[in-house]
């Protein structure tokens, strides 16, 4: 018998657990589509300045990255290309 109750209990415990890891999952997979949403229905990203207006690049350059349209290596990359001219 307490064998049984041993199996018993073992598998609650894995099935907890694998309705926490799938609850969890899902919740990610949920935020990650309402993120995605939500940045199609954000409005047009500005023009990129004309010229040589480096602070001005830098800027948008800056709010992108903050807004999550591009990542931390994406804007360091840009605003090195930027900053060294190439």
């Amino acid at each position: 018998m307490p064998g049984l109750i041993r199996a018993v209990g073992r598998t609650a415990v894995v099935a907890g657990t694998a309705t926490a890891v799938s609850g969890n999952v899902r919740r990610r997979q949920e935020q990650k589509h309402a993120d995605q949403d939500a940045g199609q229905q954000a409005p047009p990203q500005q023009a990129a300045p004309a010229g040589g207006d480096m602070v001005g690049k830098l800027t948008q350059l800056a709010e992108m990255n903050a807004s999550g349209t591009l990542t931390d290596e994406q804007f360091a990359a840009a605003a090195r290309k930027e900053l060294l001219g190439q």
